[in-house]
């Protein structure tokens, strides 16, 4: 949807009214199949939608994105047509009462918005169809339909909190099923058989409430990815299957750039540990964060994890390097965009940098201009043919991250890189680098429109610290075979062997220090 109208006040306007509009005609044509009293009939459904619709609204703060509000109104006003529409059918066909309860789809409306828009949308959309329904169903049903609705929806809501697979959503759609069943019997809307007779009944019931929830999750399972299309939304479904490492650009990684696609998939580790921590999308940071530098398969050599023992930089100016440097993004937005990659992985191949500054490159021609301005002050060279030094040159084109989970990765990438100069790394010295990292991004104002908060930063602070302490842990240096034969020597003779020496002598050893003992070792040194 274009920008103007995704935010437009007026064609959300548009948006409530046309719902209004649908639910009075189904209440009124309900009213003439003598389901509720006609007089009052659309008057109370108009203001009831219209106090649901204001919740809404309120509860958004008034910012709904135009295309969430019509995925959300629209599947609800679709489940309502469906209601109306069952009723009607079997009415016309003189089916068992009972049947107008028994095929309703309850799920369609709570299982789409709950797996595509979160759970708040979905219990929001199984309360509205629920009262709204209500005024749909013969007068005799209508507790029945209102215990069921509600149960139904909350079940599939509860249960599709975190969907990984599309199995996940047939899950949910059986179990809720179950319970619509249980609920029947227990309002004798389904009786247990006595005779044959009856069990042909019971069988045709049981069929029509499993079916019918079946049905309905098989189907809203296989037009999620239209659904997503149309609306701009990404379901973990949907990033669990774009984070297969054979995809063509991750396969030209791991052969044309490896250390770039090492340093990926650390990236991704730090990502997905810390968004978890913050209640962010953790397997849209691990995805994105695969892609986020695939810009560097232009000119791997020119990146430090990709360079053997020479630095093509050396014959460079720093200006040029550090245009070789900031063009990674614009060639991997470029690859992104070629590839028909997710639009949010684009963007944080664009935000990853922010506009922060190249600084090592800035300061090396700082370097060199002075240099070049004391040789001229010497006459050796002429100040006009000096090259200007604007930090705008050395600074990414941003713009700066917009969502928690680019600011995640942007930090990620910036701490893993520097996690590499380290060197013996302990605790102390990790929690060190990670704090000064992440205070210079906040300074910097890197992170101003992420929407991280202050809190989320100290919990994002301590994941990257505990996973960076796990992989850089140190190990056992173990002896060798010579070593192995005078330490038999020495446990004859009673002494200590070589092993427990060093052990003993390693002012850093984990071997029976804590780790706030480690910290304390460490700032002792410094």
């Amino acid at each position: 949807m274009a920008g103007s109208m995704e935010r437009s006040p007026f064609f959300r306007v548009l948006i409530y009214t046309l719902f209004i509009v649908l639910v009075s005609f189904l209440v009124y044509s309900s009213s003439v199949l003598g389901h509720i009293a006609s007089s009052n009939a659309i008057f109370v459904a108009t203001f009831l939608v219209i106090g649901l619709i204001v919740i809404f609204d309120v509860q958004h703060q008034h910012k709904v994105k135009n295309s969430r509000a019509i995925l959300l109104f629209g599947s609800m006003a679709v489940q309502l047509s469906l209601i109306h529409a069952v009723s009607f059918v079997v009415e016309a066909m003189k089916l068992d009462p009972s049947y107008s309860l028994l095929l309703v789809p309850f799920l369609i409306a709570p299982l789409t918005n709950t797996v595509l828009l979160g759970r708040l949308s979905g219990m929001y959309t199984s309360y509205v169809v629920t009262l709204l329904g209500a005024t749909l169903v013969p007068v005799d049903f209508r507790l029945q339909y209102m215990v069921l609705s509600l149960i139904a929806g909350l079940t599939v809501v509860m249960l599709t909190k975190q969907v990984r697979r599309r199995s996940d959503i047939l899950r949910a759609g059986f179990y809720a099923g179950i319970g619509v069943l249980l609920l029947s019997v227990m309002f004798e809307l389904v009786l247990i058989p006595g005779d044959s007779v009856l069990f042909r009944e019971f069988g045709l019931k049981t069929l029509a409430v499993i079916g019918v929830s079946m049905f309905v999750t098989m189907v809203v399972g296989g037009i999620l990815p239209i659904i997503e299309s149309l609306f701009g939304i990404t379901t973990n479904i949907s990033w669990l299957e774009m984070s297969d490492l054979n995809h063509r650009l991750l396969r030209r990684m791991q052969l044309e750039a490896p250390g770039t696609f090492h340093h990926s998939l650390i990236v991704a580790s730090l990502a997905e540990t810390a968004a978890e921590e913050v209640g962010a999308n953790a397997t849209q940071c691990r995805v994105c964060a695969y892609f986020h530098d695939i810009g560097k398969l232009k000119k791997p050599t020119y990146f430090i994890e990709n360079q053997g023992d020479v630095n093509p930089h050396d014959a460079l100016t720093p200006s040029m390097s550090a245009l070789i440097i900031i063009a990674h993004v614009k060639d991997g937005v470029d690859l992104a965009v070629k590839h028909k990659l997710n639009p949010m992985i684009v963007d944080v191949i664009r935000e990853h940098h922010g506009d922060s500054l190249v600084y090592y490159f800035y300061h090396k021609a700082r370097e060199a201009r002075k240099m070049a301005e004391s040789k001229a002050g010497q006459g050796l060279e002429n100040m006009e043919d000096l090259p200007d030094v604007n930090e705008e040159n050395f600074r990414y084109p941003g713009p700066r991250p917009r969502t928690p989970e680019s600011g995640i990765i942007s930090l990620a990438d910036s701490v893993e890189s520097a996690s590499r100069s380290l060197k013996k790394p302990t605790p102390a010295k990790i929690s060190s680098l990670v704090d000064d990292i992440i205070n210079k991004r906040i300074a910097e104002g890197q992170l101003d429109d992420c929407g991280l908060t202050l809190r989320e930063l100290q919990l994002v602070r301590g994941s990257f610290s505990k996973t960076l302490r796990n992989m850089l842990h140190s190990r056992i240096d173990y002896p060798k075979e010579e070593d192995r034969k005078n330490d038999a020597e020495r446990r004859a003779a009673g002494r200590p062997s070589s092993l427990q020496l060093r052990v003993e002598d390693r002012p850093e050893s984990v071997a029976k220090m804590s780790e706030r003992q480690l910290v304390k070792a460490d700032d002792g040194d410094a």
